[in-house]
């Protein structure tokens, strides 16, 4: 699949920028589930005031289409979530950051993030199970997308995960309609 194949573009730079990261979204629940079709590559970073300058080094503007430093300075800081994209001038592809707020799911992922290989060698960081099924349940609820439920179903029995962290999240972010959506 050419998103798999275009992922070293955009964690390449970040593997050596030494930044804390995780893929998530699409490319998460490939791993965890069935290949399908996707057009961008998802990352949560973890990208202090301090970092963002080190970012734009990594992404250098011949390469990549990345925000002004000023832009991504407001998307660091806006809650609950900021985003910004990436964009690989020579493959058009697209990488939306997410840089990681005061939430306690992002803080829970990051210390349960999984190091996973790729088939040419390379590793990256991929988000946890939980946290994946959480936020697609919860893009579900925003947009009703049927994909985060598919995905999710073509996850659950590929994996192992922690069922009671994931169902006291469930309860607290309210999340139980569209869980049960899953399981019925």
């Amino acid at each position: 699949m050419q998103s798999l194949e275009l992922i070293p573009l955009f964690i390449a730079p970040l593997e050596k920028s030494g930044l804390n990261y995780f893929v998530t979204g699409s490319i998460a629940s490939i791993f965890y589930g069935e290949p399908r079709l996707t057009h961008d590559i998802d990352i949560v970073i973890h990208l202090s005031s301090e970092d963002i300058a080190k970012f734009l080094v990594f992404y250098p503007s011949d390469n990549f289409y990345c925000p002004p430093e000023e832009v991504i300075q407001i998307e660091a800081r806006r809650r609950p979530f900021g985003h910004f994209n990436l964009i690989h001038h020579k493959t058009g592809m697209k990488a939306d950051i997410y840089p990681d707020s005061d939430d306690s799911l992002y803080r829970w992922a990051f210390k349960n993030r999984k190091r996973v290989a790729l088939a040419d060698g390379a590793n990256i960081w991929l988000a946890p199970p939980e946290y994946l099924i959480i936020r697609k349940l919860e893009y579900y609820r925003e947009g009703a997308s049927d994909k985060h439920l598919e995905d999710i179903k073509k996850m659950l029995p590929q994996i192992q995960f922690d069922s009671a962290y994931l169902e006291n999240e469930i309860a607290s972010r309210e999340l139980t309609k569209q869980w049960k959506k899953i399981q019925g």
